[in-house]
């Protein structure tokens, strides 16, 4: 053998070990969505397809939620490591009932969630007091609350929403709950027009949503997967909201073939002219902070409208650990 052979031999067997040291150090693990694939996750898909969360050691299984799906009760059995919570109501009940799970970050500083009315039959959101509201059970029982004790809303004025909006097209009285890049979106497809959109984050609901979460002995006995994954997930959101998101948004509709592209630009125009990912803190401190001021500040008004009991342990639903850093704003520049 000619030392040049012997040479290139050495190479490609230092390059197999390496690759093979390589993967034993990837870390597989799985991420539970709320719902079914949509652009409002589009950050986890994007550092998922594009090797961000590779860079520091894991491959991530997303695992898309649905009517009929509770990944929730997965990762509190132990079947998968994170997922993706609601709002901090959720959390807050989790303390409650004693349940070791906990927010690691915050991607939505404004919940989504809105009121739609026709054209001209609100100026603000004190007004929508004058028409009758089409809020479901669960809504009914959360920030309709808040709104009652924070607005004067009544339980009268209120009907149920069936995630119909038909009764709502046909009334010019009616408002309806939503979701920011949902109802709007469907108003304009079958009403034929542009309503008008109440966010009830910027009327006081000062609740984060879409939050990672997992549990105490993660947290416990494995920190640098945590990190890694929430580092992971924040440079993922930047570059789904400013980069080049194709690749992730092929997968968003892989995995929901009844999601479209323009559904998702609409969605990801709604959530960057809102701030509901980049406002507030995480314009200087990075997207997914956590600040334990507003954490309070929603805490009492939820024991202010008679929603949570007063005197719970809620600092015990999150962390600042993870988030805060300035991850990822570099990639802004």
């Amino acid at each position: 053998m000619t030392k040049l052979s012997i040479s290139a031999a050495t190479l490609a067997a230092a390059a197999l070990v390496g690759a093979t040291q390589a993967q034993a150090e990837i870390t597989e693990v799985s991420f539970g969505t709320n719902w079914v694939a949509q652009a409002e996750h589009g950050g986890f898909y994007q550092a998922s397809v594009d090797g961000t969360y590779e860079e520091c050691g894991l491959s991530v299984s997303i695992l898309p939620g649905g009517p009929q799906v509770n990944n929730r009760a997965l990762m509190l059995a132990g079947k998968i490591d994170y997922h993706m919570g609601g709002d901090l109501l959720q959390a807050f009940n989790a303390v409650k009932e004693g349940v070791p799970v906990v927010s690691v970050a915050a991607i939505f500083q404004k919940h989504p969630q809105v009121i739609v009315a026709h054209p001209g039959q609100a100026e603000s959101f004190e007004d929508l007091k004058k028409l009758k509201l089409l809020i479901g059970d669960n809504g009914y029982q959360s920030f309709y609350q808040w709104m009652i004790a924070e607005y004067g809303f009544t339980a009268e004025q209120r009907q149920p929403y069936t995630f119909n909006p038909a009764p709502f097209l046909a009334d010019n009285a009616t408002a309806m709950q939503g979701y920011l890049s949902s109802e709007p979106y469907l108003v304009e497809k079958e009403g034929g027009f542009e309503p008008d959109v109440f966010l009830i984050a910027d009327a006081g609901y000062s609740t984060y949503a879409t939050t990672i979460e997992t549990m105490a002995p993660t947290i416990a006995k494995k920190p640098d997967e945590v990190a890694c994954f929430v580092e992971g997930s924040i440079k993922g959101w930047y570059t789904y909201l400013y980069g080049d998101n194709a690749a992730a948004n092929a997968k968003i509709m892989s995995d929901n073939p009844e999601m479209t592209q323009d559904k998702i630009d609409f969605a990801i125009a709604k959530m960057k002219d809102n701030g509901i990912v980049v406002s507030g803190e995480a314009e200087t401190k990075g997207i997914g902070v956590i600040e334990a001021s507003k954490v309070s500040d929603f805490y009492e008004k939820m024991v202010s409208a008679g929603v949570i009991e007063a005197g719970l342990d809620f600092e015990a639903a999150f962390t600042t650990e993870f988030v805060g850093k300035g991850v990822g704003l570099d990639l802004l520049q």
